[in-house]
């Protein structure tokens, strides 16, 4: 029901915006702007899902290896103590676990396209044990918000960026980024388990601060090296664990005697299905970002931040950056497009170009994700999805304007 409201409200809002700048400021064009969105938006999200058919083919072909291979079961098993906690509706041991963990690992290192595939894989099974079969359970809010959070500990892509658009350091927005995705991931974690009333023992607490210790490993591995090595060091490490990955799942499908190839194909075939399936769902919600952007809705809401900071005498040098915070939950695309666009306007050294890049790294697209995970499995009622995930992308945004003012 949120979603739904949400997605009404974009047009509405839009069509209110543009009403007064017609009547205020003869923009005229505004409303053809609008309704030229709608058609360009609905093409991208036809092409954004036909695009994801080979991917998902791709990962969902290997997750039946692994599957057949013995490789879920296994990390099913290791993974129940903890996981038999985050998720209860799930029972103690289950496949979902496997899917759940490589979704996960596969953010963490900035893999979205690898992310994506398991991640619905994850959301199938978790249907087939939901009760109501419209309505998002426990489990999968769970899953949703950390998925939301964005918790990444090699931001590939935004060293990319940053290099491409001349930065001198393009890896010095690294370890700030890793801190403000971990307090983004902590924030949707405590509040959903808040909400489920999910009790912190002994295995939770080993857990955050097991995943606390990592992200201080990540930080002292990297801070000792030189920043012009950061990126190509990260980069040649995500690719690295993503083929050794597609070997192990190919060897224990040959220990298991497995016909890998038969296996592959077999899986494969559920991703063109699953493109097929998301489909209206991305339509709907890329159109009704694209209608809210197109009116104006959002510089209006960027300068009306950035003018109550300026009036409370506040710094006001990451308003800038802010569009890019804004349209991160709404658009992955639109969030890029924004942050390389503050770069281009600022300078990639800038305060603000860094501060685009932290907002771009900090959270996850949560309309986006909410959209494919729950539309692949046809859920309607998403419960408190929206506000967990939207909670954990305001604690993203905080800590990224804390921590950059505190790095540069």
């Amino acid at each position: 029901m949120v979603l739904n409201w949400i997605w009404i409200a974009f047009f509405m809002i839009a069509f209110v915006v543009a009403l007064a700048q017609l009547v205020f400021t003869g923009s005229a064009d505004v409303f053809q702007q609008i309704m030229d969105s709608t058609f360009s938006s609905a093409k991208t999200g036809f092409e954004v899902s036909l695009g994801l058919t080979g991917v998902l083919s791709l990962w969902l072909g290997m997750m039946k290896i692994a599957e057949k291979g013995g490789v879920v079961d296994l990390l099913s098993k290791w993974l129940s103590p903890l996981f038999s906690r985050l998720f209860p509706g799930i029972p103690k041991g289950d496949e979902a676990y496997g899917s759940i963990f490589m979704n996960l690992a596969a953010n963490m290192l900035g893999l979205d396209n690898a992310a994506t595939p398991m991640g619905l894989k994850a959301m199938q099974r978790m249907q087939e044990l939901n009760q109501d079969k419209e309505t998002a359970s426990d489990s999968m809010i769970m899953f949703l918000v950390l998925n939301t959070s964005g918790l990444t500990l090699i931001p590939v892509s935004i060293l990319v960026y940053r290099a491409q658009m001349g930065a001198a350091q393009p890896a010095d927005v690294f370890l700030p980024i890793l801190l403000a995705t971990f307090f983004s991931t902590m924030a949707g974690l405590l509040v959903t388990c808040a909400v489920q009333k999910i009790r912190f023992d002994k295995v939770l607490a080993a857990f955050v601060g097991g995943l606390a210790m990592l992200v201080a490993a990540v930080l002292w591995a990297f801070s000792s090296m030189p920043q012009v090595k950061i990126g190509t060091v990260s980069t040649s490490i995500a690719n690295i664990l993503l083929f050794l990955i597609i070997i192990l799942f190919m060897l224990a499908g040959i220990r298991a005697k497995v016909n890998v190839y038969d296996a592959f194909v077999e899986g494969a075939k559920e991703g063109f299905q699953t493109a097929v399936r998301i489909i209206p769902y991305l339509v709907a919600i890329l159109v009704g970002v694209g209608v809210f952007r197109a009116s104006g809705a959002m510089d209006w809401i960027t300068d009306g931040i950035g003018w109550t900071v300026r009036h409370l005498g506040m710094d006001d040098s990451f308003v800038p950056a802010l569009p890019t915070a804004l349209m991160k939950p709404l658009s992955g695309s639109g969030a890029r497009g924004l942050m390389i666009d503050t770069m281009t306007a600022y300078g990639a050294d800038s305060f603000a170009g860094r501060m685009a890049c932290m907002f771009q790294g900090s959270t996850d697209t949560t309309f986006y994700i909410l959209a494919v995970y729950f539309g692949s499995v046809g859920i309607r009622n998403t419960r408190y999805a929206v506000a967990c995930g939207l909670l954990a992308d305001l604690a993203g945004i905080i800590s990224a304007i804390l921590l950059a003012n505190l790095f540069f």
